[in-house]
C-alpha cells in the first residue's frame, strides 16, 4: 500500500493448524451476533468484532487504524499484509479454511479486528458535505454496495438509521471491498429527528412517487444528503417530508431499479 514500508512474510510468525476443529479457530466461526451484540453494534465509542475477508480488505482496515485480534491465512501461500498484524496470525491448507471460513473458495486471508470507534450524525455531518442516509435498507449486501458506490464517486459520509443493515458485516464488508474505511457512518435510532436538525443540508429523497422531480432537473446545493429507503416500501412518509422528492425517470412498466443501483445514479446525478 502507498506510503507504507512492507515487511517481509517471513517476519510474520505463522502457527500452522491442521485440524479444522482446534479451538482456536472457535473465534473465526462466530456469527454476526457472536461478533457483535446488537448493543455492541449501537455503541458509538467502538464495541465487538468484525471480520474481514481478503487481502484488499484487511490491508484498508489496517491502514484506517483498526485494531486486528487474530487472523487465519494460505499456510503455503502466505499473503504479504499477514507480515503487517499485530496479533496471532494462523495458517491452515485450503480444506482447514473452507471449514473454518465456511466458504467454498476460502481466501487467502481472513482477520478479525476490534469494532473502531465512529462519529455521531453531527459530528459527522461538521466534516462532510455530500451524505448518503439509508432508511431500513436492510439487506448486506446492498449497502456495502451503496458504499462503494458512495466512496467511489466522491460522497464523504453515510447516515443509517437502527433497522439497515452493518456496514461491517461481513457481506457488506465483502461487497464493498473495504471501502467502509474510506466512509465514515453514523448509526441512529431517529433519524428524523437527526436529519431535521441538519444545518445547511439540502435533502433530496429517492422516490417513484408521481410529482417528484427528475433527477437530471436538480442542480445539487453545496451541501446535499440523498435519502434511499428500503425496497420494498420506499422511504416513510416522515422522511419524505422531510426532503425534496426525486426520481430516476423509468420506461413505462418499470417503478424503481434496485436500491444499490439507484444509489449510483443519485450519486452521479447529485455530485
Amino acid at each position: 500500500m502507498q506510503g507504507w514500508q512492507t515487511p517481509t512474510v517471513s517476519e510474520a510468525e505463522i502457527i500452522v493448524i491442521e485440524d479444522p476443529d482446534d479451538e482456536r479457530f472457535t473465534q473465526f466461526r462466530l456469527n454476526e451476533r457472536g461478533l457483535a451484540s446488537r448493543a455492541e453494534k449501537r455503541d458509538d465509542a467502538g464495541a465487538g468484532m468484525f471480520l474481514a475477508e481478503g487481502d484488499l480488505v484487511v490491508e484498508r482496515a489496517l491502514a484506517a487504524g483498526c485494531t486486528p485480534v487474530a487472523a487465519l491465512v494460505d499456510a503455503v501461500k502466505v499473503p504479504p499484509v499477514a507480515a503487517l498484524l499485530s496479533c496471532p496470525v494462523y495458517g491452515g491448507g485450503d480444506h482447514v479454511r473452507r471449514v473454518v471460513s465456511k466458504l467454498g473458495m476460502p481466501q487467502t486471508i481472513i482477520a478479525l479486528f476490534d469494532r473502531p470507534a465512529r462519529p455521531t450524525v453531527a459530528e459527522l455531518a461538521t466534516r462532510c458535505r455530500r451524505l448518503v442516509v439509508l432508511e431500513a435498507v436492510d439487506n448486506p449486501a446492498n449497502v456495502g454496495a451503496i458504499i462503494r458506490n458512495a466512496a467511489g464517486l466522491g460522497w464523504d459520509g453515510l447516515i443509517l438509521d437502527h433497522t439497515s443493515a452493518d456496514p461491517l458485516a461481513r457481506r457488506s464488508l465483502r461487497v464493498a471491498m473495504g471501502t467502509v474505511f474510506t466512509l465514515p457512518h453514523a448509526r441512529t435510532t431517529s433519524i428524523a429527528d437527526e436529519l431535521r436538525n441538519l444545518d445547511g443540508f439540502d435533502l433530496y429523497a429517492m422516490t417513484p412517487r408521481a410529482g417528484s422531480r427528475p433527477l437530471d432537473e436538480i442542480s445539487p446545493a453545496e451541501r446535499s444528503a440523498v435519502l434511499i429507503g428500503s425496497e420494498r416500501a420506499g422511504l416513510s412518509d416522515e422522511l419524505l417530508d422531510l426532503a425534496t422528492p426525486v426520481m430516476i425517470p423509468m420506461q413505462a412498466g418499470v417503478d424503481s431499479l434496485n436500491a444499490a443501483a439507484a444509489s449510483a445514479i443519485a450519486c452521479w446525478a447529485l455530485r
